[in-house]
């Protein structure tokens, strides 16, 4: 499910070397902080810290027989310190602690790591979206609803909206990230049968994390499940952008359309063929972020106080979903970075139904003239709209030669129904509330 580009920060952050990494990070901390408090000597930690070092294909050497991941890990580091003449202080490699005190602490600073790169990468299209909804702020195009043309809108406006939910996604985001910034070192139940409390408390401020309130023999799974919930979210966001962008690249409307490279080919029948596939892909990936918060839901109930019926589920999901949404991101920053715009192809499409879209501000012109009420003009507007529709007549000219419409409204106030400013003259406005001044 990993695509084929991944950016190589978030590759290195997931890469077998890092993850061992950082359970030595926390089994150091561990150390440190224990020789501290006074529980282990502190020239033991000292050595530690100097001459504890791993080999990946050692650790998955071990593991194949011992069929334990931390287990092949700490035996692995442990023949490193005896080669190194360090047995002794060894002894207190991993003292106090249960496999998962070691790798929940160190999945949630594999977790930071992999969401500062998010973090940067919902920043960067922010900035993306902002720059060219100013572009366009003031470029007419057609609003739809229901697939049909409504009224007027600019298309800097449909940008913006994308941006200000960009912003609400970096806050949730940063609140999910916060909510798994948490370590525990509190044994097998939890109890902190064999290690103090405040043992797990300088330990994680070491690491730059906070000390579960409560924890069983893991870091409880909600936590992750509105992690993995959070990613998904986003990429319906950006899914919403690609959706969007298939849309106006139909050749019937060809308002917008994605880049197209030189040598690129759209297709191995038909030469003239242009493709938004990028937009299909964002598309499709987006519908992984939302499986994998399945899975991660699912994660949130194991028997007891811990079993592993989540941990499998979790190497792929949590890898998967960090890589698959620092992809989707940058691809989708550069989707709108690149957009091929048409103003003119907008203005002919909004302009394509001969002034039916201007029917709402008809009717309530109308409305304001005493004697008329809302239904009737409403069915004066109607008559004319739906035979313009029929016939492909122009609306604005109908409604002129209608004689009860002649007879409430001036043409003067006809021709001011039809102003294109008049719909858009709130979009500085629009602009300010979401962008500020």
């Amino acid at each position: 499910m990993i695509p084929r580009y991944t950016r190589p920060e978030m590759a290195r952050i997931w890469s077998d070397e890092n993850r061992f990494q950082r359970w030595l990070d926390v089994e150091l901390a561990v150390a440190d902080a224990e020789a501290e408090a006074g529980m282990i000597p502190t020239s033991a930690a000292a050595t530690l810290r100097a001459k504890s070092k791993f080999d990946v294909a050692r650790i998955f050497e071990i593991e194949k027989q011992v069929k334990h991941d931390v287990i092949a890990f700490t035996t692995a580091v442990a023949e490193k310190l005896a080669d190194a003449g360090a047995s002794e202080a060894g002894r207190f490699l991993h003292y106090g602690l249960t496999s998962n005190d070691v790798v929940d602490t160190a999945q949630a600073l594999l977790l930071a790591e992999a969401s500062a790169q998010i973090q940067a990468g919902l920043i960067c299209l922010g900035e993306v979206l902002m720059r060219r909804a100013y572009e366009f702020k003031d470029t007419p195009t057609i609003g739809r609803t229901h697939g049909i043309h409504a009224e007027p809108t600019t298309f800097g406006l449909k940008l913006a909206n994308w941006w200000s939910e960009n912003q609400r996604n970096l806050e949730r985001f940063r609140a999910a990230a916060e909510g798994l910034r948490v370590g525990k070192l509190s044994g097998a139940v939890g109890t902190f049968a064999h290690l103090n409390p405040a043992i797990e408390e300088r330990v994680c401020a070491k690491l730059g994390l906070r000390p579960a309130e409560i924890a069983s023999q893991v870091i409880e799974r909600d936590r992750h499940a509105a992690y993995l919930a959070t990613l998904a979210v986003i990429g319906g966001s950006l899914e919403r952008i690609a959706l969007e962008v298939r849309h106006l690249q139909r050749t019937e409307v060809r308002e917008a359309w994605e880049h197209f490279g030189a040598g690129q080919k759209g297709s191995s029948a038909m030469p003239h063929k242009k493709n938004p596939i990028v937009s299909e892909q964002i598309c499709g990936l987006a519908r992984v972020l939302r499986s994998n918060a399945q899975a991660a839901m699912e994660n949130q109930a194991l028997w007891h106080e811990r079993d592993i019926s989540h941990s499998s589920v979790e190497r792929i999901i949590l890898p998967d979903s960090t890589i698959l949404m620092d992809y989707l991101l940058d691809r989708t920053a550069s989707l709108v970075e690149t957009l091929g715009v048409d103003p003119a192809r907008m203005m002919s499409n909004l302009e394509s139904t001969r002034g039916l879209i201007f029917s709402g501000q008809l009717l309530l012109d109308l409305v304001e003239k005493k004697g008329v009420s809302r239904e009737t003009a409403y069915s004066w507007v109607q008559r004319n709209a739906l035979k313009a529709w029929e016939t492909g007549g122009d609306f604005r000219a109908m409604v002129s030669a209608d004689p009860d419409i002649a007879m409430a409204v001036t043409a003067a106030e006809i021709a001011a129904a039809f102003d294109l400013k008049r719909q858009l003259h709130n979009v500085g406005a629009i602009f300010e509330r979401v962008f500020g001044r």
